[in-house]
Parts: C-alpha cells; sequence; structure tokens
C-alpha cells in the first residue's frame, strides 16, 4: 500500500506524502519550541527548566529531518526538486535551531523585561503554522493554493524584519547599557527566524512553480 500511495503521488504531481510528514513533523517541533519561548517569556516556564526542555525538542526535530533525508535517498524520482524539499527542510531546521538560541541566550543573559519579545514570537507561530499550511497542501491542491500558502508565509517574514527594526530603534533610543545590548542580540535572534521562514517559503514556492 505504502509503494502504491507513492506512485499515486508521483504520477499526479504531488508532494510524497512520506516526505510531507517528515517536513511536518519538523515544523511540529519547530512550532512547540516558539511556544516553549512565549511561555518562557511570560513567566509559565523557568528560564532554566526552558534550556532543558528546549533541547528535547531540538532532538525530535533532528530526529524527523534525519528521516526526511533517508526518505529522500531512497526515492528514485521526487514530484518537487530535491534540492527544493533539501532547503525547505534545513530553513525549518534554521527556524528550530535560532529559537534554541534564544531560549539558551535568554537563560544565559538574564535579561529583567521579557515581554518586549513577545509581539514578535507571536508573529514566529504565525510563520510557522503558514508553513504547515503550505507543506500540508503540497499534499493534494493546486500550485496556485500552494504558492498563495508560501507568500503568506513571505508576508510574516517581512513583518517580523520590520518588527526587528522597530525594536532596535527603542534600544537605541535609549541610554546604551548592557542591559540593551543584551537585548538586542536576542531580538537580532528572531530576526534571524523571519529569514529562514521567509527562505522557507521560497522553498516552497520554487518546488511547486516547477512541478
Amino acid at each position: 500500500m505504502k509503494r502504491l500511495r507513492r506512485v499515486r503521488d508521483l504520477m499526479t504531481g504531488h508532494m510524497d506524502s512520506a516526505l510531507a510528514e517528515a517536513l511536518i513533523g519538523q515544523l511540529e517541533a519547530t512550532k512547540e519550541g516558539a511556544w516553549l519561548a512565549i511561555a518562557m517569556i511570560g513567566g509559565d516556564t523557568r528560564r532554566t527548566d526552558a534550556h532543558e526542555e528546549m533541547r528535547e525538542i531540538e532532538h525530535r526535530g533532528d530526529t524527523q529531518r534525519a528521516r526526511l533525508v533517508e526518505e529522500l535517498s531512497g526515492s528514485l524520482v521526487t514530484p518537487i526538486d530535491r534540492e527544493d524539499i533539501f532547503r525547505l527542510s534545513r530553513s525549518i531546521d534554521d527556524i528550530l535551531d535560532s529559537l534554541r538560541d534564544f531560549v539558551r541566550e535568554s537563560h544565559l543573559y538574564r535579561v529583567r523585561d521579557q515581554q518586549h519579545f513577545a509581539p514578535m514570537l507571536d508573529q514566529v507561530i504565525v510563520g510557522i503554522e503558514a508553513l504547515e499550511t503550505a507543506v500540508r497542501d503540497l499534499v493534494s491542491s493546486s500550485t496556485s493554493t500552494v504558492t498563495h500558502d508560501a507568500l503568506e508565509a513571505k508576508k510574516v517574514s517581512g513583518t517580523l524584519q520590520r518588527m526587528y527594526q522597530y525594536e532596535i530603534a527603542r534600544i537605541f533610543s535609549g541610554e546604551i547599557t548592557a542591559e540593551a545590548m543584551k537585548e538586542r542580540e536576542l531580538v537580532r535572534r528572531l530576526e534571524i527566524v523571519g529569514i529562514a521562514i521567509g527562505v522557507a517559503a521560497d522553498a516552497i514556492a520554487d518546488g511547486a512553480m516547477k512541478r
């Protein structure tokens, strides 16, 4: 049945469902990492606990990425370019890695007021969910639907980069203290998350247009 399902996916030009499942697994772990960061800045999870829990989440994401690489290496034909699938998976991994760095550096820096980061993290969740929708639609929807989904994720990337600029302006409008520089580093981590969301969106759009 699994082989017949793959043949069907390839003949209809849709994403191999096994590859899609691995990508969704990566995205689910990444979203869990983003929710953990939100819980940490809200005080619902201690920074030390968040740091430890993020290690486990990162491991689950890495497991799903390894699963995708294995599936990809065993496929003779893929419905969208291997390079686009691999670029998408790598970009999702970059999102999770940057969220890990955000949590780790928050643990190390002990910034007092973390609520400044909440709006950016809210947008990170929106971006990850937009990527999830796009990957699910790669399995069964038209190219126009997938490219629309990818555009929604790309918009979030742009929003995060603008929010980063506003946050930097806020930080530098006051006295440049050690605390301000710590905030700047953490905001930069979230900007990097936004960039990675944009790269992932581009990979999805490119793959959909080529199939």
